[in-house]
């Protein structure tokens, strides 16, 4: 592969530089909001039951059993209910409803979602767009939950979606996750639907199963990422990768070096887990490019290949985007080439 001429010193005055001009950030049309393809798809009504009501009412292990019982698909998806693990299950389950920081923090969540019609109207603004591109798709029944951070964020089945909410309780709640800052960023109350959105990707997201490469990762990244762009068309790029504004901005001024990175170091076939991780996966930041270059940039980089190839090819369907498979031939059609101004 022909190398870039690729000279990073002469890109960090620049990029310092711009990461402070915030004006720079072009994440989406000037009102805010992308091209809506689906802004009349019909309505789809969501009934959000908040479990957290019922769990902290759990006094006895014989209370759990009986919440349990009550919410059957609840139990067994998310909390692994089994014959052989129910009573240990239902001991745990009351000692932690009564347990004083858990319920201190069960308020706080409350305080950081006081509109449950405001999260039902989100969720089914969310899922009447998925259905528009995606007419098999059924919303499936949303209950909310405080696990303590002991179960996952999002689980989401064509069942069952439970979202727990003490993990995007934010900042000023008492207890967070145990991730780093960096993280953390994503785990606030607006964080919380991209994240479905990008979860609910996964059923759509089409992949070889033996592509492994950095361009792979990269591509289907992308692809993650543009379906909930185009299913949250008002939610800014920032909030989709959990970016700061400062490093939007740098990325955006500095496409042509970052892909001229990607390309001067031969990594787009690397196969390598450890190398493809320090670029796709999570990270602090990317001190191979740059400081101040964020983590999981190879995924910014996979969101624009994929716009460029949507805009080339304006005739493929979401739905045709995400079946296909060949990320070598989404890069090839998309003429991704980004150049200095």
């Amino acid at each position: 592969m022909k190398k870039n001429n690729f000279a990073w010193r002469r890109w960090l005055p620049l990029f310092f530089a711009l990461s402070f001009g915030l004006g720079a950030c072009k994440s989406g049309p000037a009102d805010g909001c992308r091209t809506d393809a689906a802004a009349d798809a019909p309505a789809v009504s969501v009934r959000v039951t908040h479990l957290e009501t019922q769990f902290f009412k759990i006094k006895s292990p014989a209370d759990a059993q009986r919440f349990m019982a009550a919410n059957p698909a609840f139990a067994r998806y998310y909390l692994q209910r089994q014959p052989a693990n129910e009573q240990q299950l239902a001991t745990k389950l009351a000692q932690l409803a009564s347990n004083d920081a858990l319920q201190q923090l069960g308020r706080e969540t409350a305080a950081a979602f006081p509109d449950s019609a405001a999260l039902s109207h989100d969720l089914s603004e969310l899922f009447r767009r998925v259905h528009f591109y995606f007419p098999d798709f059924k919303a499936p029944p949303a209950v909310t939950y405080v696990s303590g951070f002991l179960n996952k964020d999002i689980y989401v089945n064509d069942s069952l979606l439970v979202l727990s909410l003490d993990w995007f309780a934010g900042p000023k709640a008492s207890k967070r996750p145990d991730l780093p800052q960096y993280m953390l960023r994503r785990y606030t109350p607006p964080g919380l639907v991209p994240l479905l959105a990008q979860n609910i990707s996964t059923k759509y997201n089409r992949h070889e199963l033996t592509a492994n490469t950095m361009l792979d990762a990269m591509v289907n990244a992308g692809k993650s990422l543009y379906f909930a762009s185009q299913v949250l068309p008002c939610t800014p790029d920032s909030l989709l990768l959990g970016y700061t504004s400062r490093e939007m901005a740098g990325l955006e001024a500095n496409e042509p070096r970052v892909w001229g990175h990607f390309l001067e170091k031969e990594l787009l076939y690397s196969t390598t887990p450890f190398l493809v991780q320090k670029y796709v996966g999570e990270r602090p930041n990317v001190p191979e490019i740059d400081k101040t270059c964020p983590g999981r940039v190879g995924q910014w980089v996979g969101l624009q290949i994929i716009r460029k190839y949507v805009a080339t090819h304006p005739n493929v369907s979401l739905s045709r985007l995400m079946e296909e498979k060949d990320a070598q031939r989404i890069l090839n059609e998309s003429h991704y080439r980004p150049k200095n101004d």
